[in-house]
């Protein structure tokens, strides 16, 4: 269902994926008098404020959207302080006749933004809306909002005042209430739910604490590779111990290279490891979208960024760890979030993150960081030890050593990528071809598949993306070629 009018001296679109008030009423742009909204969110929590607001204002539908513009009159742009919620958005004030446009703290929500040839500003959800009206096309930044011509920053979830100085029982207590009710909030939903279950950790708890909260079995979905699908016994084994409702969706090295056109497409990246992640997680989207009816799912995003991946291992100091910290929950909108959101969202689904839940976030990006890095030779230990006593986990799970998920589809699946990025390439002509990016030029004949396939739909859009997603080279033992876990000395076990 589609939308498109004239609102003061612009124009506003939107193409609705119904979750919330599922009848036409929840159609958008909602308006009141002159003045407009359009939202891709979710806001939680919203059900109690849209009974008060109802009280005040002339809301039509159950959409938990249409309580922006209230929002906006009894908060102004202060607004965006007070949302627990996921979303971008544009709005027009008709009285001021100003347009605002806004993104939530994180980034989960796309939205981009160009200069027309005018001067006048343009805003979407996908950066190809763009194309041709807008010479420059970049992502909007998170917990900012545009307005009288200028970004202003109103949260930073990575920023830390000071650090809560806990000892390691009460840290794990609060993680855990946190996150238990950063999914609890996430099961609300008038469409029904589904969980990308990879048999990691992350996925596993976001699973695992639903079902607790749940009165009828949880549908789950895993994805491997035909001849070595690493993770889906761990899934299944997570599926069995909770009684999901559990379907495995097997894919072949044929169906990874026939999708890396549609998944550059609808990422607008050209990173590695950004596109390697992509290719299962759209694959098995694509399947639910196909067979089911399900229309929101859960993922595990977001835990990498604030507990640690494989190489923050090697952090040389406490202080160097949460610097790595930030610098990724910052960049998150160009990099996790991104897939999570546009392989869902292509696949006509909405993504969900628990551990994006802003409360849970900034509570841990608050630990003392010398807690969080690998003092007992276990990754992200404090958040296995949150829910250790809560046993809703096999133990073989819960203190399961990390595995990429890249990898971990099936090792193949990024050895079939390289082995078809060889035939395509001579050394010869991959040299000259990738001299002629100056920006971020491609190290490997993957990377320059990626980058000529990003080319042909985004030309001369490469800076939308800031770097190629590595670990940090600077410090000892990542100094590595590929963003491949796999490559690093720790990986051990973990994969296998």
């Amino acid at each position: 269902m589609s939308r498109f009018l004239p609102v003061g001296q612009g124009y506003m679109g939107f193409h609705r994926l119904a979750i919330m008030g599922l009848d036409e009423t929840g159609m958008q742009p909602f308006s009141m008098g002159d003045d407009y909204v359009i939202c891709n969110g979710e806001l939680y929590g919203f059900r109690p404020l849209r009974e008060r607001y109802a009280k005040v204002y002339d809301l039509k539908s159950q959409s938990d959207c249409e309580i922006l513009l209230p929002l906006y009159y009894e908060y102004g742009l202060d607004m965006f302080q007070t949302m627990d919620a996921e979303f971008a958005l544009v709005l027009y004030d008709s009285k001021k006749k100003q347009w605002i446009a806004a993104r939530d703290p994180i980034g989960i929500r796309p939205l981009y933004y160009g200069q027309l040839a005018d001067g006048s500003m343009a805003f979407a959800s996908e950066p190809q809306n763009l194309l041709g009206l807008c010479k420059v096309i970049m992502p909007f930044p998170p917990g900012t909002y545009w307005a009288d011509g200028e970004f202003h920053r109103y949260a930073d979830p990575a920023h830390v005042d000071q650090f809560t100085m806990a000892d390691e029982e009460t840290v794990c207590r609060s993680l855990h209430d946190l996150l238990v009710e950063g999914v609890k909030k996430r099961l609300d939903s008038d469409a029904p739910l589904g969980f990308l279950l990879s048999g990691g950790l992350d996925s596993s708890l976001v699973c695992a604490i639903a079902q607790q909260q749940l009165d009828k079995p949880i549908r789950t979905f895993s994805i491997g590779m035909d001849v070595d699908a690493i993770d889906l016994k761990y899934a299944r084994q997570v599926a069995d111990y909770i009684k999901s409702d559990h379907t495995e969706v097997i894919i072949s090295k044929e169906d990874v290279i026939d999708s890396l056109p549609t998944v550059v497409k609808l990422l607008g990246t050209w990173d590695i490891t950004t596109i390697r992640a992509s290719v299962g997680m759209y694959l098995v989207c694509k399947w639910i979208h196909e067979h089911t009816n399900v229309r929101v799912l859960l993922t595990g995003e977001i835990s990498d960024e604030l507990f640690g991946y494989k190489y923050t291992d090697f952090a040389p100091s406490p202080a160097e760890f949460q610097k790595e910290a930030q610098k990724r929950i910052r960049e998150l909108h160009v990099y996790d979030v991104l897939r999570a959101d546009r392989c869902i969202s292509v696949n006509s689904m909405e993504a969900r993150v628990p551990f994006g839940d802003l409360a849970f976030a900034r509570y841990a990006m608050s630990i003392d960081p010398s807690l969080k890095m690998n003092r007992h030779n276990m990754g992200k230990y404090l958040i296995r030890k949150a829910f250790e006593e809560d046993k809703i986990l096999p133990e073989s799970i819960l203190w399961r050593q990390k595995a990429a998920f890249s990898d971990a589809v099936g090792h193949s699946m990024v050895d079939d990528i390289k082995e078809y990025a060889e035939t395509l390439y001579t050394d010869e002509e991959f040299r000259k071809l990738a001299e002629q990016y100056s920006y971020r030029r491609p190290f490997t004949k993957e990377s320059l598949l990626y980058r000529q396939l990003f080319e042909r739909c985004y030309p001369d859009q490469a800076r939308m993306i800031p770097d190629y997603w590595m670990p940090n080279k600077t410090w000892p033992g990542c100094d590595v070629d590929d963003p491949s876990a796999r490559v690093l000395s720790n990986y051990g076990a973990s994969g296998v």
